[in-house]
C-alpha cells in the first residue's frame, strides 16, 4: 500500500486547527442570554462586586469549554422539573439519562469553581 506524503502532511496539519475549531466552537455555543442569566445568578449567590462578577464570568466560560450549550439546557431543565415535583414529573428523579445530565454539570461548575473561584 503505496502513501502519499503529501496527504499525510496536509492530514497531520489540519488536525490541530480542526481540534482548535471545535473548541472555540464550543466555547461560542452559548447564547449571550444565557451567559448572562448564569452570572446574574452566580452574583445573586456570591456578591454583587467587580471581582465576583469576573469569578462568574470566568465560570460560565469555564463551563462552556467543559459541556456543550445542548447538554447544560438539558441538564437545567430535568434540574427545573425536579423543583416541580408532582408525579408526572417523578421520571426527572429516577431516569438514569437525568441524572447523568445533572452529574455531568455538577462536575463542570465544581471545576469552573475550583479554577475561578479558589
Amino acid at each position: 500500500m503505496m502513501r502519499n506524503p503529501l496527504l499525510v502532511l496536509a492530514l497531520l496539519c489540519a488536525a490541530p486547527a480542526a481540534r482548535a475549531q471545535s473548541v472555540a466552537e464550543r466555547l461560542n455555543d452559548y447564547p449571550t442570554e444565557a451567559r448572562a442569566d448564569y452570572v446574574f445568578a452566580c452574583m445573586a449567590s456570591n456578591g454583587q462586586s467587580r471581582q465576583v462578577l469576573g469569578r462568574c464570568a470566568c465560570s460560565i466560560d469555564e463551563i462552556a469549554s467543559i459541556l456543550p450549550y445542548e447538554k447544560y439546557v438539558e441538564a437545567e431543565t430535568v434540574l427545573s422539573m425536579r423543583l416541580t415535583g408532582g408525579e408526572r414529573m417523578a421520571v426527572f428523579n429516577s431516569a438514569a439519562a437525568a441524572n447523568t445530565l445533572v452529574a455531568d454539570l455538577r462536575r463542570a461548575q465544581a471545576e469552573a469553581e475550583v479554577v475561578c473561584f479558589f
